[in-house]
């Protein structure tokens, strides 16, 4: 009786690991007080994600130079945008474009 109960037991932490999602990556921090992105430059690697956290009082943007993306951060609120690909990603706020930021997202 206490064999069944062990493999009962096992087969159900095995359906529950493999239900799991896979890890996708870390999560990168950046906050915005005082009109500026803290850290102004980055590194991450792809499929992590970044957040940022908007300490302001006001709405602010995280948009890429490139125009590919972008991020509304409201005021008090956080946004997250996830990295699919390698490269230098330099970015602003599009409301107040005298804030930027650049990510250095390596291959992992």
């Amino acid at each position: 009786m206490r064999k069944f109960k062990y493999c009962g037991a096992l087969a159900g932490l095995l359906q529950i690991a493999l239900a799991a999602p896979t890890s996708a990556g870390e999560v990168a921090r950046v906050t915005i007080n005082g009109l500026a992105f803290s850290p102004p430059e980055i590194q991450a690697k792809v499929g992590d994600t970044i957040e940022w956290v908007n300490g302001d009082f006001v709405d602010h943007t995280a948009t890429a130079k490139t125009g590919e993306w972008e991020v509304t951060i409201g005021a008090g609120k956080s946004a997250q945008l996830q990295l699919t690909h390698a490269g230098l990603l330099a970015y602003f706020c599009r409301i107040h474009p005298n804030m930027t930021g650049t990510i250095h997202v390596i291959a992992d």
